[in-house]
């Protein structure tokens, strides 16, 4: 079993999270010499001029990192207006956001179900989202808001302006009522 490929996905997997030397021996079930080692040849892997990314030691925790001198094209994909239609994922995270900020990534998780790093980190880079701080919760993790360009963007004025949440409840709560899960408008085409 190739430990080094394992890491390299460890590593994908945990995303902005990044992993601890400790939970990289716990993980592999490897020494500490052996995960310095491991990290050391896939450093030296990403040093190539062929890769596009590398690893970083950051807030002592190893993640990847894209290559800063590559930063002009990441610069160009952000802003191409082809690449900044929203997912329904992004659009959902921004409405927890919007309705519920200051508000921490866990929590948005928490919210979703599902981990929201990815998005976060594409909606901080589109300047829909900013860090605005640390919250007091355990481990400080960052808090974050919406921004003007969230406002711009969706055509409000202040979040003030967004539609009630109660208007959502009410409206599901009519489509509800209204359908019958055993009648369908679609009939057997009987031959």
């Amino acid at each position: 079993m190739n430990k080094k490929a394992i890491l390299e996905g460890l590593l994908f997997v945990v995303g902005e999270d990044g992993l601890t030397l400790d939970q990289i021996e716990e993980v592999l079930d490897i020494t500490e010499e052996e995960s310095h080692e491991l990290l050391t040849e896939l450093k030296n892997d990403y040093l190539d001029d062929n890769r596009g990314i590398r690893i970083d030691f950051l807030g002592n925790r190893f993640k990847l990192t894209t290559k800063s001198e590559h930063k002009e094209y990441y610069q160009k994909l952000i802003e191409n207006p082809e690449t900044n239609v929203l997912s329904q994922a992004a659009l959902e995270t921004l409405a927890i956001i919007a309705y519920n900020s200051p508000i921490t990534r866990v929590q948005i998780d928490s919210m979703r179900g599902v981990s929201s790093s990815s998005i976060v980190r594409k909606l901080v880079a589109k300047g829909f989202i900013k860090e605005i701080g640390r919250s007091d919760l355990p481990g400080r993790p960052i808090l974050y808001d919406t921004t003007s360009e969230f406002l711009d963007y969706f055509g409000l004025s202040t979040k003030d302006d967004l539609p009630s949440i109660d208007d959502f409840i009410e409206e599901k709560e009519e489509t509800d009522e209204d359908s019958d899960l055993y009648t369908s408008k679609y009939t057997e085409n009987v031959a």
